[in-house]
């Protein structure tokens, strides 16, 4: 029965439809996010600004959308992350699968995308995806919905490979 409640709460969490004031804590969190996550990556050097790629932006906005941010958060924060309708404290509901996401960027790294591995095993970039983890992991949380986590995962990723030089990884 368990599986059943780990899809329950992805089917929960991909319903809900956040209001007014779940999309205005989104604006907030993921502004603050996105300014924690660039000083790090401008300090740490795995964001290097670049003149916008203008070519590859359509098929880097279409892709981005579903792989990493409909995809990953969908897994991290749809099953892996309880809502507060659960009965789950902030931390409990999104250290965990914080955690299990950073991790698997070293394993993506380390197995089936060794071409990210220069990037994903970089002390910053992991900083930046633990950051990105927990400020979608808490807008889950909050909200009870995906969506918000969605598109902050998905204005990150899109910014990142059209102009700080995160290419079409």
């Amino acid at each position: 029965m368990q599986v059943r409640r780990y899809l329950d709460r992805l089917r929960r969490s991909l319903t809900v439809w956040p209001g007014a004031r779940g999309w205005g804590l989104a604006v907030v969190v993921g502004a603050a996010a996105l300014a924690v996550e660039l000083a790090i990556g401008l300090w740490g050097g795995f964001l290097r600004p670049t003149p916008g790629d203008w070519t590859v932006l359509p098929m880097a906005l279409a892709l981005a959308v579903f792989v990493p941010a409909l995809g990953e958060e969908a897994v991290f924060r749809g099953l892996l992350t309880p809502g507060r309708e659960e009965g789950a404290g902030l931390w409990r509901a999104v250290l965990p699968s914080t955690a299990v996401f950073v991790l698997w960027h070293v394993f993506e790294a380390l197995t089936f995308m060794p071409q990210a591995a220069p990037v994903f095993l970089r002390p910053d970039f992991l900083a930046t995806t633990a950051v990105l983890g927990l400020s979608c992991g808490y807008l889950r949380w909050r909200t009870g919905s995906l969506w918000p986590a969605v598109l902050l995962h998905w204005l990150e990723v899109a910014g990142w490979q059209i102009w700080f030089g995160g290419g079409m990884l």
